[in-house]
């Protein structure tokens, strides 16, 4: 599904702010509450809005480190059996597969460091797993929560 101009002007406002009203948006938008409603009724349907959630920072869960791990898979290691492997980590907070020389990329999020340690060793201990490569944030300096080009 491609989304049409003003339906991504209502997807933009939303994923800025998924409380604010319909007819906040609308006014945005130059639409009618209503209209707005009907909009994102039938996005939700199409299943081009999968659901609304709140952004919360993790340091104020405790989860002060952030890091990415790089993962070299063993050969004929399907995308489904990494998701798998990762899945059971509530540190792991996001996994793509990727182009270049590692397989899949994963970011983490730890209470420090020794836990973000603890974590890596488990993922480099799933049978999977080749070797790992980490990197550690040390500063965000730009989080977008939007999609696509800002309107």
């Amino acid at each position: 599904m491609r989304l049409n101009d003003l339906d991504e002007r209502i997807v933009h406002a939303l994923a800025e702010d998924a409380r604010r009203s319909y007819a906040d948006i609308g006014q945005e938008v130059g639409l009618s509450a209503p209209a707005v409603k009907r909009r994102v009724d039938r996005l939700r349907s199409d299943g081009a809005i999968t659901g609304f959630t709140v952004r919360v920072d993790p340091a104020v869960l405790g989860w002060e480190t952030e890091g990415f791990v790089e993962l070299y898979c063993r050969r004929n290691t399907s995308p489904e059996a990494i998701h798998r492997g990762l899945a059971r980590y509530p540190e792991v907070a996001s996994a793509s597969t990727v182009t270049g020389e590692a397989d899949a990329l994963v970011q983490v999020f730890a209470a420090d460091m020794r836990h973000f340690e603890r974590v890596l060793e488990r993922i480099a201990g799933e049978p999977f797993v080749e070797r790992t490569k980490s990197v550690l944030v040390l500063s965000p300096l730009l989080r977008r929560f939007t999609s696509g080009s800002p309107v």
